[in-house]
């Protein structure tokens, strides 16, 4: 959540691909493409995106008194089912202390899972506009969920160390399934330290032989 100094910061610069400003309290089209713009974070920033509502364009407060009616009206974008899939959003009020007014602020996290769609087009931001992505657009944002949408043996343990890892298991079961007995007999490298391979190429004559290096992966 914003601090009232990073709001300040926010409405003083320009309009930017994290940063909408507005003085709509009803438009809630607007408001939606916006939610989806800053989920899909085409730049990917990795930050999140904020629609500031009460903002006028030139960055100063109009003035707005946030009530709860508009705080509802705001999160009616994640129940209304037109943003989908549905990304992480909060929804709050800041009260400037210089009695210039409220703003309601839509913080939203770029999404895990793009392309999102606002009723069947997928909107992204370039620059302080927004827009419909091309095809290519798209098409990058669906190659991002393929990325990020991996099995769990293929994500990486957060907070995990070499000594969480259960040696018995690997040297005495796993690498007696993984590796014939022959590959084990000719080199017995030790865990957690890099593995010379030799590998073989080329299809007539003798063969090339190269190294490279590659750790333990677990």
């Amino acid at each position: 959540m914003l601090t009232e100094d990073e709001l300040t910061a926010l409405m003083a610069d320009l309009e930017s691909d994290r940063v909408e400003r507005t003085v709509s309290e009803n438009d809630m089209e607007k408001f939606c493409i916006a939610a989806c713009c800053f989920a899909n974070d085409f730049p990917q920033h990795r930050k999140p995106g904020y629609l500031l509502v009460g903002v006028t364009d030139k960055g100063k407060a109009g003035g707005l008194q946030v009530t709860d009616k508009l705080l509802r009206t705001l999160g009616e974008i994640r129940a209304n089912g037109n943003v989908q899939p549905l990304p992480a959003i909060l929804v709050y009020k800041l009260s400037l202390s210089t009695g210039s007014g409220d703003v309601a602020i839509v913080e939203v996290l770029p999404s895990d899972l793009p392309p999102v769609w606002y009723k069947g087009q997928v909107w992204i931001r370039v620059g302080p506009r927004r827009q419909i992505a091309s095809e290519t657009e798209e098409k990058i944002l669906v190659e991002r969920r393929t990325a990020s949408a991996k099995t769990f043996d293929a994500q990486p343990c957060v907070g995990s160390s070499l000594g969480d890892l259960s040696t018995d298991i690997f040297l005495n079961s796993y690498r007696n399934q993984a590796f014939a007995s022959h590959c084990r007999s000719v080199e017995e490298p030790r865990l957690c330290e890099p593995i010379w391979t030799r590998y073989y190429a080329g299809r007539a004559g003798p063969c090339k032989r190269r190294q490279s290096v590659r750790p333990i992966l677990i």
